[in-house]
């Protein structure tokens, strides 16, 4: 054996030696070792004393100070006060100031100036689309099931208008959690906690699946492993099948969160109206039923046949199990079975309007009179009911959780009850069954612990989110893996520190950003320093700010500004901007409201098997899974796309014409003009020379048209495509 196999296997023997407690790493009868027990992300946060520092002092940079001092690194100065306007409307709008903000700011020479600018930025509507779009990444939304069929969800952007009005009130983190995993138990009169229950809603789906049992346990571990990675941080996913083989979680431990969620099941149905207004609805269509009656008996004897063939072949499709539970009266049915029957009956029941797509002849033209008689009713009908999409339970009789061998759904070992980390809390969770309901109060007793500030990751796990996404990089790197195995803390002190004022100011994230955004470390520029990359490559210790390019949906929405394109609506149904002609028309069609297509990125349709191309181009995560950071790949599709779209071409005209029509002919404002609206600045001489240059010479290329409009809107292309337009010092 070479030296070099012999040090592989003496690593790998240390790392696996820690997988599993022994008589020799465990005291006795623990089933943990005692590196576990004392792993940082399962202590109490702490609150640290603040470094000793110069007075005046940012708490956060008396931290960091301390840190560089030990490796002899100095800080790097300021940004340039533009850079800073440029980042901090970046990271908290995702969009850049228009030239008018740029100018105002500029001139604001008091010392507050740039405090108050954060303050205003936190108070834009535009805020919680851009945080709003950092959360839906963890609760991994989308708009379609996946799978083969990847049927729409027509009400799921009810749970995206949430995230973003929490957001934007600056609701506190503890109440957001609990909405999310109890809002229906906690909050019952409150249709906004309702909705927020689809987190837990967005896990993909096959709604056709034959055997229910095996897909109710895939949901039920794609809601274990979310909120774990989501809320605690932890890869409860790996104790599926055994016992985690670093972090302390037992395979018990993923079931007994797991159990938390055994009697959950869709409910997207419910009435998104007051319940006076829900009785006025159901008045009004029960006098539209009174009077249609007739009609619409002889529309469904039409189609009696077809929908009966459909259902007797779909419940053939079943697995034994699932035909016996259809089989029964439903107070007949198992809680079990009562989920079956639920689950299935979207598929049981088929659609009359598809049905009767396929009648011919004289059923046809009856179908079509029948219909045009319906019609003269109209006036009658209140509409379709508005409708939320969400979680629930049909029983609060238990449906027992086991630990399964090796994961397999079909092979239980042991009951367990709903229970949080053994380690930190062995004894099963208290749990009160929610009176005069079918809720059995096992989620609220989780939101409760959740949210609790004895809780030693919830917070912390937030916190160093926040962070991330206002530095590139966490404390900890690994924003969802607390684990012994994710990254290690660069300042641990700094991050309980953090934690502690977070939850002390009420688990409120404006407070948070603020805190972050105002010291020194964030303000600082982005130069590169070989004197202090020697000592620190990776920049861990923040001697400079780090240049990050935009994602795809903060690229998208800056161009469709920059061009003054940008539709600022907020809120309501996605939408779908047109697609290049190789998606398939099926998948994606595009809206019919042209204005609609211009508007943010946020509220574009989000299909799991078809995503938006560009933002799918830009490493969009895979939203079959929580993403707690991105990747950011630079790849020859990306300058390709964003360089041939007919989109980009499409907003470098719109560009064009804007600079048309605020510089007039005069070549020099036009530069002038599209490097204020694209980069916040005045192009420097050599730039402006440059740019003149290319537009006096590339008018003689142009083959025909209006020369100097098509010259200016090649400019306009050439900066969209800019690396200065697409990262943000």
């Amino acid at each position: 054996m070479s030296s070099r196999h012999l040090v592989v296997l003496l690593t790998l023997t240390a790392i696996l030696g820690h997988a599993e407690p022994s008589a020799s790493t465990t005291t006795s009868g623990d089933k943990f070792r005692p590196a576990q027990r004392r792993y940082w992300a399962f202590q109490p946060v702490t609150n640290p004393a603040i470094p000793a520092a110069k007075p005046g002092t940012h708490p956060v940079d008396a931290f960091l100070l301390a840190k560089l001092t030990e490796k002899g690194i100095t800080p790097s100065p300021q940004a340039a006060k533009v850079t800073l306007l440029r980042r901090a409307y970046f990271d908290l709008l995702g969009m850049p100031p228009t030239p008018e903000e740029v100018a105002v700011y500029l001139a604001d020479t008091a010392p507050d100036a740039y405090e108050r600018l954060i303050d205003r930025l936190l108070a834009s509507p535009h805020y919680g689309e851009r945080w709003g779009r950092h959360w839906l990444d963890l609760a991994r939304y989308a708009e379609s099931d996946g799978f083969r069929a990847d049927d729409i969800r027509p009400t799921a952007w009810r749970y995206r208008d949430y995230v973003i009005k929490s957001f934007n009130a600056d609701k506190p983190y503890s109440r957001f959690i609990q909405e999310q995993i109890a809002g229906d138990e906690m909050f019952p009169d409150s249709l906004e906690a309702k909705v927020a229950t689809a987190f837990n809603r967005q896990y993909p789906d096959e709604y056709n699946a034959q055997n229910l049992r095996s897909r109710r346990q895939e949901l039920l571990n794609d809601i274990t492993d979310t909120v774990g990675s989501a809320f605690l941080g932890l890869t409860f996913e790996c104790a599926k099948c055994h016992d985690h083989k670093f972090d302390p979680i037992l395979q018990a431990d993923y079931y007994r969160l797991q159990a938390f969620f055994s009697n959950i099941s869709p409910d997207d149905e419910f009435p998104m109206m007051s319940p006076e207004r829900y009785s006025e609805y159901k008045a009004k269509r029960a006098l539209w039923e009174e009077k249609t009656a007739d009609i619409r008996r002889q529309i469904s004897a039409l189609v009696a046949d077809r929908v009966d063939k459909q259902r007797k072949s779909r419940y053939t499709a079943y697995v034994d199990e699932v035909k016996v539970a259809l089989d029964k009266p439903r107070d007949q049915r198992t809680p079990m079975e009562l989920w079956m029957a639920d689950k299935a009956k979207y598929f049981m029941n088929p659609d009359e309007t598809a049905m009767a797509a396929g009648l011919k002849g004289e059923a046809k033209a009856k179908y079509d009179a029948l219909k045009k008689q319906l019609a003269a009713f109209a006036h009658l009908d209140p509409g379709p009911l508005p409708k939320g999409t969400g979680m629930t339970e049909l029983t609060n009789e238990i449906i027992p959780t086991h630990t399964l061998s090796v994961g397999v759904y079909n092979k239980p070992v042991e009951e367990v009850q709903p229970g949080f980390l053994t380690m930190l809390h062995p004894e099963p969770a208290k749990v009160t069954p929610i009176p005069g309901s079918t809720l059995t109060g096992r989620r609220t007793a989780l939101a409760t612990w959740l949210s609790d500030p004895a809780n030693p990751l919830t917070a912390r796990v937030m916190v160093n989110r926040v962070w991330h996404h206002h530095f590139g990089k966490g404390i900890v790197a690994s924003t969802s893996d607390f684990g012994m195995m994710g990254a290690r803390r660069t300042h641990p002190e700094l991050l309980d520190w953090l934690t502690t004022e977070f939850v002390k100011g009420g688990w409120k994230l404006k407070p948070l950003h603020r805190l972050i955004m105002t010291s020194a470390a964030y303000r600082q520029a982005s130069n590169y320093r070989a004197d202090a990359a020697e000592k620190d490559p990776a920049n861990n210790l923040l001697w400079r700010y780090d240049r990050r390019r935009l994602e795809g949906e903060a690229i998208r929405d800056t161009a469709l500004a920059v061009s003054g394109l940008l539709n600022p609506k907020l809120g309501g149904p996605s939408v779908l901007p047109p697609v290049p002609s190789g998606v398939a028309a099926s998948q994606w069609k595009a809206s019919s409201d042209v204005a609609s297509h211009h508007r943010r990125s946020i509220y574009t349709f989000i299909r799991r098997n078809t995503p938006y191309p560009m933002l799918e181009t830009f490493d969009m995560p895979d939203t079959h899974l929580s993403c707690g950071r991105r990747g950011t790949t630079v790849t020859p599709l990306q300058a390709l796309t964003y360089l041939n779209s007919e989109q980009t071409l499409d907003w470098a005209a719109a560009f064009a014409k804007r600079v048309r029509k605020e510089a007039g002919d005069d070549q020099p404002r036009q530069v002038e003009a599209a490097y204020r609206l694209a980069f916040n600045r005045a192009p420097s001489g050599t730039e402006k020379d440059t740019a003149l240059t290319f537009l006096k010479q590339h008018q003689h290329t142009v083959a025909k048209g209006d020369a100097e409009a098509a010259t200016l809107t090649d400019f306009c292309h050439a900066l969209l495509n800019s690396s200065e337009f697409v990262y943000v010092n």
